[in-house]
């Protein structure tokens, strides 16, 4: 996880599995969702702007099985800040296995209008401060 500079663990629950055991493939995105609020907090961000992010495009290749009660990494890292949208990447481990891959696009609104408006300065800078590898700016 050397891109990722932010990591969140979390155990496989037995709801989140198919009948064989296997983590349902939506549950990985409810995954992504998990980590990109802890991420969110790790930037001292969360309850000031949660609810001005609304997802707009959301993917997901998998690579590997995740299974009930294994334990895996979630990895989160800005790659693009637009004006009032960004880019996350994620990565699902099992140790040094990728599991899954995806890519989230989130744009920025006022909360009350639901109309897009820019980045706050102060969030894209915590943003640019956290990261190790700066995100690209369109």
């Amino acid at each position: 996880m050397s891109d990722f500079n932010f990591t969140h663990p979390l155990r496989v629950r037995w709801a989140e599995c198919d009948a064989q055991g296997i983590v349902f493939n939506v549950n990985y995105f409810l995954y992504f969702d998990v980590a990109m609020t802890e991420y969110l907090r790790n930037l001292g961000a969360l309850t000031e702007i949660f609810e001005e992010f609304f997802t707009v495009h959301a993917e997901a290749d998998y690579k590997a099985p995740a299974r009930f009660d294994e334990e895996l990494e979630i990895g989160v890292r800005c790659a693009n800040l637009g004006r009032t949208s960004m880019t996350l990447a994620t990565e699902i481990r099992r140790g040094d296995e990728i599991l899954t891959t995806g890519k989230l696009v989130y744009v920025h609104a006022d909360s009350k209008s639901r109309e897009k408006s820019p980045l706050p300065d102060k969030f894209a800078a915590a943003i640019l401060a956290h990261e190790n590898t700066p995100p690209e700016r369109t």
